[in-house]
């Protein structure tokens, strides 16, 4: 049976894990996140943690491929464009500048 090598990464304020693992052919990333023990070591719950393989989100049950780096995301604190809304209430945008008629 193959194995395939694979990194399980987790980073929080403060935190930074990186657990790099051989699995075999077959696992999953719900799989591979369990036998990192990042979740235990950290007390992380099942809710509103997310998974990603090298930034582009994936589900518990998408199998896992040779080099993969899983991120084991946390759920947004803020809605962002609320953020950006809330910064440009009293900060208008500038006038643009009056051009001169040619004559």
């Amino acid at each position: 049976m193959d194995e395939l090598a694979i990194t399980v990464a987790y980073a929080a304020p403060g935190i930074e894990a990186i657990v790099p693992l051989a699995v075999p052919a077959g696992t999953t990333v719900e799989q591979a996140v369990a036998a990192s023990g990042i979740c235990k070591r950290f007390v992380l719950t099942d809710q509103g943690i997310g998974y990603a393989i090298y930034g582009q989100r994936a589900d518990g049950d998408t199998p896992v491929a040779d080099g993969d780096r899983i991120e084991i995301t946390r759920p947004l604190t803020a809605d962002v464009k609320q953020m950006r809304r809330a910064r440009a209430i009293g900060k208008p945008l500038p006038k643009a500048p009056l051009m001169k008629k040619r004559q």
